[in-house]
């Protein structure tokens, strides 16, 4: 029986950080300890607060643990794990008060960096592990997809776009729902969804981040625009430099497919064929 989940981030800042080494050691020192069955290892996406990586958070206490080494990670596991009790050395503690909270009292949540914040687009990202479908599903991933497909129409669709007032996150910040019905209108034998992932402008890691800690929500956005617009196919433009991303979007890809929400008759409802591909740009220069 489960009675602990560690998160460990996987994203590109962690990695870079040695977040590997730390589980691959957490892994070797629950065998050791014997809790192996009782103590479960998830590889989550960028929590945020990269500066701090690589990140460690331990439910359902949601102990928040900063800066670890994999020379850290034995007394992690025999004190906290094994003992319950919380090393202080590595919790992270800022929560921008006066008056500070026991160091067991402390949430992500408490934290200066996210109190105020409101997550959209990374609600997930740091929370489920980018390379489970199923955890995706638990977080009510594909559940809009559904409704989508069984209880809306092509205009419906649109129309709660246009309603929402969502633009798109470039410079722009072009209504998609106005995008959408123009795409919808346009008359052709073939449409295409492409989603640029490719982030030229200096410093702008925002498509990274959702695309290494939750491709899935990528996928079933994709999905539901070629099924609005009338496309049967979709791209996506992710650039050779992220690696992790690549190799996460193909998985998640795999699975879709696997579990039927990629290509044909999606959720029993004669949805056209689809498929979605990703394909790594070059390097160096970029591509438009």
């Amino acid at each position: 029986m489960i009675r602990s989940h560690v998160l460990v981030c996987g994203g590109t800042g962690c990695t870079s950080s040695g977040s590997k080494a730390i589980r691959e050691k957490l892994a070797v020192e629950l065998k050791e300890k014997g809790l192996e069955e009782e103590v479960k290892i998830v590889q989550t996406g960028c929590f945020g607060l990269c500066e701090h990586g690589p990140i460690m958070i331990i439910y359902p206490e949601g102990t928040f643990y900063s800066r670890v080494t994999p020379e850290d990670v034995p007394e992690i596991v025999s004190e906290h794990l094994l003992k319950g009790r919380i090393v202080e050395r590595l919790a992270y503690t800022d929560t921008g008060d006066e008056e500070k909270k026991p160091i067991n009292e402390i949430s992500l949540s408490d934290t200066a960096f996210y109190k105020k914040q409101h997550r959209v687009a990374l609600r997930n990202c740091g929370v489920i592990n980018p390379e489970s479908i199923d955890e995706y599903i638990a977080m009510d991933g594909y559940f809009a997809l559904n409704k989508v497909l069984t209880e809306m129409t092509p205009d419906d669709v649109i129309n709660e776009i246009s309603k929402s007032g969502l633009r798109g996150r470039g410079g722009g910040g072009f209504p998609t729902g106005r995008k959408w019905s123009f795409a919808k209108a346009s008359v052709s034998d073939k449409k295409y969804v492409v989603c640029n992932a490719d982030e030229g402008d200096p410093g702008a890691f925002m498509d990274r981040s959702v695309l290494e800690g939750d491709p899935h929500v990528v996928l079933e956005a994709m999905t539901i625009a070629g099924y609005a617009i009338g496309a049967d196919e979709g791209w996506i433009y992710v650039r050779a430099e992220y690696p992790i991303a690549v190799s996460r979007l193909k998985i998640a890809i795999q699975q879709a497919h696997e579990y039927g929400l990629l290509g044909n008759d999606i959720f029993g409802t004669g949805c056209p064929p689809s498929s979605i591909t990703s394909r790594p740009g070059p390097t160096s220069p970029r591509s438009s």
